[in-house]
């Protein structure tokens, strides 16, 4: 019966993966919804327990893989071209940073831009001698979590993904990425154990950005209308965005996803002008250039920072927590990022996905939560107040500092929306493409399908635990990935070593194949004049 459906082409799947990764998120939401009234105890004791044994290999891996990508953006390796010298770019680069901008960071840049400035002042992670002092170190944390570490993650896996696929004529899948290793190997259980923990990884981290987006909206309803925002009300709406995502997921990665893609980049650049044009605008220029400036500065210090000594577990609810979070989104972002990237060079590639992407995203943090702590400073302490009771509600509080409120609040509100909606169709188009073996056609049931279990997983993590469930999903699906990712860096360097004795071997060749003919032309021309 399976083999006839497979035939039929009503199911396009790569068996093992998909049915695999079905049971064990199945056995997880069961767990869930049996256990609910102890989940929030164990959710807790778990992410302790990880992130305070395992949180420095989590920093060390990501600052290998920044380091990694760099690397071979400015070595001999940065010359190669993706896809081969003669292929070419399918988007502009307009086109390109717009959407990778959609899918790198989505509704964690609305959830966090205030609240996480604001909670790093108020909770600060290291002493302070002053006020002014909090607020730079405030924001030299967010910069961290938001900058060059998470970008640099998704550049090494996109790139990896995208030279294995492109060059080397693989699936892209996870497994290619272990053919220097493993040979025809990638084709059985090896291969599908590593597409299934990709799969885990993506949907989970996914999930979590759902969880956080539903929350931020409700939110966002109840402090402007006055709404009772319940658990059933949430699903709801969970279900809502989902549908409407499922639209763009059918309409593929030309059309939908890059539409809403363009529309999302508008809204976000129309909220964040209103607000550098309505706040303090000569505070947020200035601010900008210091808090970048001073982020560059205590680069190394703040991204190898342990809590070694103070051992506060601020830390654990942070940073450990996003490098996590991004290890496990790095499935889907590097995936979504190699398919829009064929044709780029290397240096291109590294250079763009790292540098534009964290500088915007840099820019949104200072226009938010440095104007935030502005306010905070002039005495203003309601932000403050907001995060300590209702993290999720610290965007709107700070908005009422704006004229047109209502109007900001709204915009806000729908630009989560769509944010929520270009994760969900973009997730959704990346673990079919896994699960299904990488087919270069799958039915559109499929697609549909995990786009719906995204949103149930969210549902069920946030009934059975809420946002600390969520995050300790990551943290466990995030920890295994980052150490298929330190391989994956061994991997694509043995490849990218191969390729590059190719390209020197080809050029050598037509070298050769020129320097014979000068040499023949010059003979007939002697010839020719001899007669």
């Amino acid at each position: 019966m399976f083999k006839k459906l497979i035939q039929s082409k009503k199911i396009v799947i790569n068996p093992p993966v998909f049915f695999t990764t079905i049971t064990l998120i199945a056995f997880s939401l069961i767990l869930c919804l049996l256990f609910s009234q102890s989940l929030d105890e164990w959710f807790a004791s778990t992410q302790l327990l990880i992130t305070q044994n395992l949180g420095w290999f989590l920093i060390i891996t990501v600052n290998i893989i920044l380091v990694f990508g760099l690397y071979l953006a400015f070595s001999k390796f940065g010359k190669i071209r993706l896809g081969g010298d003669k292929a070419e770019p399918e988007f502009t680069k307009a086109s390109w940073f717009t959407m990778l901008f959609s899918a790198g960071m989505g509704i964690g840049i609305m959830f966090y831009s205030v609240a996480e400035p604001v909670s790093h002042f108020s909770d600060a992670p290291r002493p302070t001698g002053s006020d002014a002092q909090a607020a730079i170190q405030a924001m030299n944390f967010t910069s961290l979590h938001w900058g060059f570490h998470a970008w640099g993650i998704y550049a090494i896996v996109g790139l990896a993904l995208a030279f294995f696929s492109f060059n080397r004529n693989l699936p892209m899948s996870f497994r290619s990425l272990f053919y220097p290793f493993w040979g025809e190997k990638i084709h059985g259980w090896r291969g599908h154990s590593i597409d299934i923990l990709s799969a885990l990884a993506t949907i989970f981290g996914l999930s979590t950005s759902l969880g956080l987006g539903v929350t931020q909206i409700s939110a966002g309803l109840t402090f402007l209308f006055g709404w009772e925002i319940s658990p059933l009300m949430q699903s709801v709406m969970i279900l809502v965005v989902i549908a409407i995502a499922t639209i763009s997921v059918l309409s593929g990665l030309n059309k939908g996803v890059k539409l809403l893609s363009t529309g999302n980049m508008i809204l976000a650049v129309i909220l964040m002008g209103l607000i550098f044009v309505f706040g303090p605008t000569l505070f947020i220029t200035k601010g900008y250039i210091q808090n970048t400036g001073s982020y560059l500065a205590n680069f190394i210090d703040i991204s190898t920072w342990n809590d070694t000594f103070g051992d506060t577990g601020w830390q654990n609810k942070w940073t450990i927590f996003y490098w996590a979070w991004w290890i496990a989104w790095s499935p889907f972002v590097g995936s979504f990022i190699a398919i829009i990237s064929k044709g780029r060079t290397i240096k291109e590639f590294i250079l763009g996905v790292l540098i534009i992407p964290s500088l915007v995203t840099l820019l949104w943090m200072n226009v938010f939560g440095g104007t935030a702590l502005h306010f905070i400073l002039e005495g203003d302490f309601s932000m403050v107040t907001a995060v300590q009771e209702d993290m999720s509600t610290a965007l709107f509080v700070f908005l009422e500092n704006f004229p047109f409120t209502r109007f900001l609040s709204i915009l806000a509100i729908l630009l989560i929306f769509v944010f929520f909606i270009t994760s969900s169709d973009s997730g959704s188009l990346v673990i079919n493409s896994i699960t299904s073996g990488n087919a270069a056609y799958t039915p559109a049931w499929q697609r549909v399908f995990w786009s719906f279990l995204q949103g149930f997983i969210a549902i069920v993590l946030l009934w059975g635990g809420g946002l600390s469930a969520l995050q300790t999903a990551v943290i466990i699906t995030g920890i295994p990935f980052a150490v298929i990712i330190l391989i994956m860096c061994y991997s694509l360097h043995l490849g990218l070593k191969e390729e590059l004795k190719r390209y020197e071997k080809q050029l050598k060749s037509k070298e050769e194949r020129s320097y014979k003919d000068i040499i023949t032309d010059l003979i007939d021309e002697q010839q020719n004049n001899t007669l």
